[in-house]
């Protein structure tokens, strides 16, 4: 377990711990020099069980705030110290808000320097503590008079800090590992190493991590956990871990080291914030502020989500803009502390690390950020799914959420979702919304037939504008695929349509086809032209056009170019050698592509250009990429 000292500057938080544990936190020689603590300190006392019991002793100025913030966030317990003489006082105050804020509700009150003071102002002290806690997570914590100088009640503290370590549960070591660094240091004959509560999973030796946000990648030579030689570090421990691959100046507090998989800094957080009550007015939206999460310490503005103040004492969802990406996983507490740094003035907790840039204040992204607003991923997830209208990005909940795939996996296994897997990207969408999808599809192709019935169909690019614009392209190749394979929907190329519906040609423009057809197949890559067509059959230009454009719209041809057709068993082979060479290490080049197929390199851009428009191909670059090959496979 982790303990957390707390309270104004000279209550004796310090000397406290010192009579707890036999040592001495301050390790500054300043602090030292100066009787006061200016940066964290660390004691740790072993337990008879076996167990170690850490104390995080932190600074009580007002100016060094942003340090009592790195060490507050991950402890476990709190022990607020407060002077018996002095009584609650501002830091005191400001200490116990963040304490509150960041969720802590397991503590004590070591109501110090008991010495100093008679029994009257004794218990006056005691009731203005109580009043104090009262309303905050540390309501009715017990309260222990001691002194730190004398040792008068210290062994009673001891005993119930002790108590406290046997009922606090194990934490769990799900999820990939993540530590908040508040330290570094040079280690003779060690190299860089870095200090910090392990906030999830378990980290060996020899395991390589990242240092996040910077990307760096290390390597984990040796571990002391709890202040003892480990092969490993379990959440909820404080750890130091030593670290090949960096070096002690690149590493800086409020950094991470953390599974790879995890290294996804974010320079924008969607969360739901509380503005203290003692707040003297509203605080505004795009207000500039400090943002302390974990041991990181980062400006940034304030974006409210719903409405343009927040006033003192409410609730509201909110994005945090910052001047540099950071860190950030759903849950994660953070602080605000006004522009000058000076008060603390609200905090709250991560919903979504990594929140649109756009629509931020839309209905359809608060009902997700509500939905978020859980513990149980399981209830988040499937709120989600319920408040929105797009699929749901999988591998990224995974993410905010510090999900390994097994974990994930059993997750889905509770949900009815449909599930599409997809180029690598994993989405999901409830199954009712997946059904109204399919009738969306439909009913758009059947308004699409009336409104066209010269037209076989639109491609499913045009389709999926008409039906859902909204749906991600991958989701929408699946649901297609489902309903053709229900026998719902055909497709003819990349023309798609309802089975029954059909186009014919006028015995006229049948006979005339019927000529044209085996002409198109003497050179089945360079076709002749409508004009040419014209000429060999003596028929008008205007008539020959007409009669091909008809049959491309039945599906029966392609219109690659103005009045360039192609039959579709032409088509088939030329996506087939472009598939080819796309697969080929060199790439699919227009140039390649012409030398394949013994055409003009014109004729050779414009086949390219139509599988393009087709969504057979996408070019990137001066190559094109195959990413719908089974649009021209099989029989017309």
């Amino acid at each position: 377990m982790l303990i957390g000292t707390a309270g104004h500057i000279d209550h004796g938080k310090t000397a406290l711990v010192r009579a707890l544990t036999g040592v001495d936190a301050d390790r500054l020689p300043e602090e030292k020099a100066r009787g006061i603590t200016l940066d964290l300190g660390y004691a740790y006392v072993p337990l008879p069980d076996g167990t170690v019991l850490g104390f995080v002793d932190v600074p009580g100025h007002e100016r060094l705030v942003h340090n009592m913030l790195a060490g507050a966030t991950g402890i476990d317990f709190v022990l607020l110290v407060v002077a018996a003489d002095d009584g609650p006082m501002p830091q005191t105050r400001e200490h116990l808000e963040i304490l509150d804020l960041l969720g802590l509700a397991r503590g004590a009150v070591a109501l110090n320097k008991t010495d100093l003071v008679d029994a009257s102002r004794l218990a006056a002290a005691t009731a203005e503590v109580e009043a104090l806690l009262a309303g905050t997570g540390l309501a009715g914590s017990p309260v222990f008079p001691v002194s730190a100088r004398t040792g008068e009640g210290i062994e009673v503290l001891r005993r119930h800090l002790e108590a406290a370590v046997a009922s606090t549960p194990a934490r769990e070591t799900r999820g990939r590992f993540r530590l908040a660094i508040d330290r570094s240091f040079t280690l003779a004959g060690a190299g860089t190493v870095v200090t910090g509560t392990v906030f999830s999973g378990v980290v060996r030796v020899g395991d390589r991590l990242t240092l996040s946000p910077a990307g760096t990648p290390v390597r984990v030579r040796s571990i002391h956990a709890q202040n003892r030689p480990a092969d490993e570090g379990r959440a909820g421990e404080r750890c130091a871990l030593n670290l090949s691959g960096v070096e002690r100046e690149a590493v800086r507090r409020g950094e991470w080291v953390l599974d790879p998989a995890l290294h996804a800094p974010s320079p924008r957080l969607d969360g739901r914030m509380r503005l203290l009550p003692t707040e003297a007015k509203p605080v505004k939206h795009w207000a500039p502020v400090h943002v302390h999460l974990a041991a990181e310490d980062v400006t940034g503005r304030l974006a409210l989500l719903d409405g343009e103040e927040l006033e003192p004492g409410n609730e509201a969802p909110v994005q945090l803009v910052l001047d540099r990406p950071v860190g950030a996983l759903h849950g994660d507490r953070f602080i605000l502390r006004d522009q000058s740094a000076t008060r603390t003035i609200g905090g709250g907790r991560v919903l979504d690390p990594f929140p649109p840039t756009r629509g931020r204040r839309a209905p359809e992204r608060l009902a997700l950020l509500g939905a978020l607003d859980r513990d149980d991923p399981v209830a988040a997830l499937s709120g989600m799914l319920q408040a929105t209208t797009k699929a749901i990005d999988l591998d990224r909940f995974a993410l905010s959420w510090n999900l390994r795939t097994e974990e994930l996996e059993g997750l889905l296994g509770t949900l009815d979702a449909v599930r599409v897997d997809s180029a690598g990207v994993r989405m999901a969408l409830p199954r009712t919304r997946w059904d109204r999808l399919k009738q969306a599809v439909l009913d758009a192709l059947a308004a699409e037939h009336e409104r066209t019935p010269e037209n076989l169909g639109p491609n499913a690019e045009q389709l999926r504008r008409l039906a859902s614009p909204a749906l991600d392209r991958a989701v929408f190749a699946r649901l297609i695929e489902e309903l053709r394979q229900a026998g719902a929907l055909a497709r003819s190329g990349p023309w798609l349509h309802l089975p029954g519906h059909r186009l014919r040609l006028s015995p006229s423009e049948q006979l005339l086809w019927d000529r044209i057809r085996p002409l198109l197949r003497v050179e089945p890559y360079q076709p002749p032209r409508v004009r040419d067509l014209a000429h060999r059959l003596g028929v008008a230009e205007t008539v020959v056009r007409l009669t091909l454009r008809r049959v491309a719209a039945m599906g029966d041809a392609y219109q690659v170019a103005h009045d360039h057709f192609y039959l579709p068993v032409s088509l088939q082979e030329l996506a087939a050698i472009a598939l080819r060479l796309s697969q080929q290490e060199s790439g699919l080049h227009a140039a390649v592509f012409r030398d394949q197929v013994g055409t003009g390199r014109k004729i050779a851009i414009q086949i390219l250009e139509f599988f393009d428009r087709a969504g057979f191909t996408r070019r990137v670059g001066d190559q094109h990429r195959v990413t719908q090959p089974e649009l021209f496979a099989g029989s017309p």
